[in-house]
């Protein structure tokens, strides 16, 4: 119930593949016209969009927060992030909530993404480091470059892109920030919203 469910949402084209070697699965997702991926294993689960409740004084990349059956979860807007602007919204935009640690410090963590699109198995030979140029990204936010098919997918480092030791004063919000429960439950994404990469 809202728990990503790795094995459900892995495509039927992965599971007939034959192995390439040691790897791991990976969430790949859109922002903006790119492609980026994460590790399954850093997922908790992908919750619907629902307009986040503000919070005064937080970075510009902090889109606010929203009510997750009672917790407060901060949002990260990657495309502010990214400083590409803020991220524009539509049917298919949803958090994707992560958990962080550092040292004593446990919270839960949404991405906004513009779209989910497939759960890959990457083999590790088919990741490649971060280029020094072309990318039009900080280098430090890539872990590496994952082949798929004649294309590239950009797997992030979530460590540097949400930035612990930055968010650590999110421990502190309070938990009315996000106001009522509101709209619906999260969800996995639904089988027709996600899409084998282009």
């Amino acid at each position: 119930m809202g728990t990503f469910n790795r094995s459900a949402h892995r495509p039927a084209a992965a599971s007939q593949e034959p192995a390439a070697g040691p790897g791991q699965q990976y969430l790949t997702f859109m922002v903006g016209e790119e492609m980026f991926a994460l590790p399954i294993a850093a997922i908790k689960e992908i919750v619907e969009y629902r307009e986040p409740t503000d919070v005064p004084m937080m970075p510009s990349f902090i889109r606010g927060v929203i009510n997750l059956r009672g917790r407060v979860v901060p949002v990260i807007d990657l495309c502010a992030r990214f400083a590409r602007g803020r991220g524009q919204t539509s049917r298919r935009t949803c958090f994707v909530i992560l958990e962080l640690n550092h040292e004593e410090w446990k919270h839960d963590i949404g991405v906004l993404v513009d779209a989910v699109s497939a759960v890959l198995e990457i083999p590790d030979t088919d990741i490649e480091p971060p280029p020094n140029f072309g990318i039009k990204l900080r280098s430090d936010f890539i872990s590496g470059m994952g082949k798929v098919g004649e294309k590239f997918v950009i797997i992030l480092d979530i460590d540097k892109v949400l930035s612990v030791d930055e968010l650590s004063s999110l421990g502190g919000i309070d938990s009315d920030a996000a106001g009522p429960a509101a709209g619906t439950e999260p969800r996995p994404p639904a089988a027709a919203e996600v899409d084998a990469p282009q």
